[in-house]
């Protein structure tokens, strides 16, 4: 089969390799019918190719139709039309049996020290073949695939995988009052869905962001927007009655736009041999930090910083004294992508889309398109906030 595989930082290329087969009996295979690139996927293509292997495949927003069935599989068939979560997660451990899906015990990688499997996420989370492929593997497929019908177009379940319910996670996270304001740093895929929930549960977003485009569209959705300028902290402020808003939602991480020193390190640090980066990065690794200490500025004391945004420093400075005087609380972490499905999947068949999840998609290609795609991503080129790939 077609796939997309990692071949080297900012090189990526589609090739021949083997068809994924069932390998325990809760296995499914299925044929990929829809597979997005993530925000997430750039910082592989970018910062954490230490931590991949040449011919990895990539890309975890998959749905398709299922082909192929384990011997234990009860609850799917060859036909069904499913959603498969980023999470690989077995839905009955202890983390699993309180939502935190993304820190499965069944699946953790504990030679890592890290949380549940993820598919196409480097060795940090299991080395799973993603979906930007034409067949994917999908292991305990019982509790992880979620079968939907086949009346609605793709684009209304697909991003089910990843990007709205990490967005709804990070309102979720962010704890608003009733009458709450909610600032949105980064209006990438993720800070869309984040603004468009916070309007849809009453409140009003405000959101920050360089790339015109991408401002024009959370307009529609009744979001104000800001550009990035020196001064935005400031326009923040003034436009929350001088104190800041109730709430923020990052959604850009560890590559934010305005930190020179920590693009540096990051660049330095992909220079190493894999063996000394990875040594680095797991101990004094740096992020971009100019979003996060934004949210920590534009957030009113007694306020709540809901960080969606990946970071991955180890060693990043954090302004303590400022967040302990102002009595600021923070959430974080990886999607518990099962946890919010149910909640969200009667919003994406509503037949009047609240969440605009058919408004998102800005260039939809072959496959064989995306290398290019990756790029244009990455650059935020052309008009480009959201890819899908049809295998």
């Amino acid at each position: 089969m077609k796939a997309l595989t990692w071949q080297g930082k900012r090189s990526v290329s589609v090739n021949t390799v083997p068809d994924p087969t069932i390998e325990k009996p809760t296995d499914v295979v299925i044929r990929v019918t829809s597979a997005a690139i993530c925000g997430s996927d750039l910082h592989l293509y970018e910062t954490l190719g230490p931590f991949l292997n040449k011919g990895d495949v990539l890309g975890h927003e998959t749905m398709g139709v299922v082909e192929e069935v384990g011997s234990q599989v009860t609850r799917l068939a060859p036909g069904d039309r499913v959603v498969i979560p980023f999470v690989i997660a077995c839905g009955d451990c202890y983390m699993c049996s309180r939502g935190l899906h993304s820190q499965c015990e069944t699946t953790q990688n504990t030679d890592q020290g890290t949380g549940a499997t993820l598919y196409g996420f480097s060795e940090l989370y299991g080395s799973v073949p993603g979906g930007q492929a034409e067949r994917m593997r999908v292991p305990l497929a019982d509790f992880n695939a979620t079968k939907v019908g086949h009346e609605l177009p793709d684009d209304r379940y697909l991003f089910l995988s990843d990007i709205l319910p990490t967005a709804w996670q990070g309102v979720q996270y962010a704890d608003l009052p009733d009458d709450g304001t909610l600032i949105v740093m980064g209006l990438g895929p993720v800070g869309q869905f984040a603004s468009r929930i916070g309007r849809h549960l009453g409140h009003r977003v405000l959101a920050v962001e360089p790339v015109a485009e991408r401002r024009e569209m959370a307009e529609r959705y009744g979001i104000e927007t800001f550009d990035l300028t020196d001064d935005v902290v400031e326009r923040l402020r003034d436009a929350t009655d001088g104190r800041g808003a109730d709430s923020v939602v990052e959604a850009v991480g560890m590559e934010a736009h305005g930190s020179p020193g920590a693009t540096l390190a990051q660049n330095a640090v992909g220079l190493l041999p894999d063996g000394i980066a990875k040594k680095l990065m797991n101990t004094a690794g740096v992020d971009r930090l100019e979003a996060l200490y934004n949210s920590f500025d534009s957030v009113r004391r007694g306020g709540t910083v809901s960080l969606s945004g990946v970071y991955a420093g180890e060693a990043d400075p954090i302004p303590m004294k400022s967040l302990f005087d102002k009595q600021v609380s923070i959430r974080m972490g990886q999607c518990n992508v099962q946890r919010w499905r149910d909640e969200l999947l009667p919003l994406v068949e509503d037949p009047s889309d609240p969440l605009g999840v058919e408004d998102l998609v800005s260039h939809r290609v072959p496959l064989d398109k995306a290398p290019e795609m990756y790029d244009l991503f990455q650059k935020k080129e052309n008009g480009c906030i959201k890819v899908v790939l049809k295998p």
